[in-house]
């Protein structure tokens, strides 16, 4: 069982404010606002994002993945629709390249703190990895946003990532494997061709449901519930329920004795550190609650 208090006094003494906000969130100890008022301290002029919202890009300049974040918020705060949601995909548009897709990072002026795989992208070629990871939960945040739904930036990349997408011959790294998949679940009923894609690349799972992440820490993976978070999706039918209930289990019994939950990635920093273990413990409570298990 999770001890929920303990969770609570982890996120208090160790997790950045927004963190905490998205725990108020999802506890029901706050609505919408408060998440969306800490959101908006990581917002530059520009309508993107950046100052550490991903941990391990320390840079202050709006960066693709630290997009990402905040688009979680955005879906998490559902079925409010916030403006930002709509200026951050106006940067997207504005941060793409000419065949449509997104650079796996822009240049990083300022490193201190930030990953290398950051810091030595090439911002002038393009990411399936990013585009189709944006793409996804950006579709998923269209279900109850038009704006976000309808914005040319997603149009564009959603053709670049089916196009992509189906000149793929393998998995190839395991994280932009789950993205692809998890762009295919998100729009398998509104994309000519995706729901075949997505059986398609399926097929490539192993049996298990457990990739090793090329290039990561001994033991990083990406595991059945980083592909298939939520039940009752598509993407969902390509696990066993076993596995699923197995990968349930053990995320119930990872809470650390301080209450919080741990990343198997290595951190950049040691502020970097703390704000992922913030953001693992939003995410398995998040998890174990769509799961119906005993949460918040």
């Amino acid at each position: 069982m999770i001890d929920l208090n303990a969770a609570a006094r982890f996120m208090t003494t160790h997790a950045r404010l927004l963190d905490r906000r998205r725990f108020d969130l999802l506890t029901g100890k706050n609505g919408p606002q408060g998440p969306l008022a800490a959101l908006a301290g990581y917002r530059n002029d520009d309508g993107g994002y950046g100052n550490a919202l991903e941990p391990d890009l320390r840079s202050a300049g709006s960066q693709p993945v630290s997009a990402l974040h905040a688009f979680e918020v955005f879906e998490e705060v559902a079925p409010v629709a916030s403006e930002h949601a709509a200026h951050l995909c106006d940067w997207l548009a504005s941060s793409t390249l000419a065949d449509g897709g997104l650079p796996f990072a822009l240049p990083v002026p300022d490193p201190a703190g930030c990953a290398p795989f950051f810091v030595q992208a090439d911002s002038r070629v393009s990411s399936l990895h990013m585009t189709c990871m944006l793409a996804a939960i950006a579709h998923r945040i269209g279900r109850h946003d038009p704006v976000v739904r309808e914005h040319r930036w997603l149009t564009t990349a959603t053709a670049y990532s089916l196009q992509r997408i189906r000149e793929l011959e393998g998995p190839g790294h395991a994280l932009e494997y789950r993205f692809a998949l998890q762009f295919l679940d998100a729009t398998h009923d509104i994309l000519p061709g995706a729901d075949a894609e997505l059986h398609r690349l399926g097929a490539w799972l192993p049996e298990s449901g457990i990739l090793a992440v090329e290039g990561g820490t001994d033991g990083e993976a990406m595991r059945p519930l980083d592909f298939a978070p939520v039940p009752d999706r598509p993407l969902r039918a390509l696990f066993s329920e076993s596995a699923i209930q197995s990968e349930l289990d053990s995320l119930e019994s990872a809470q650390q004795p301080d209450g919080g939950w741990t990343v198997d990635w290595d951190s950049q920093s040691p502020a970097g550190a703390l704000e992922w273990r913030g953001w693992a413990t939003v995410r398995a409570l998040t998890i174990l609650k769509a799961n119906a298990r005993p949460t918040p």
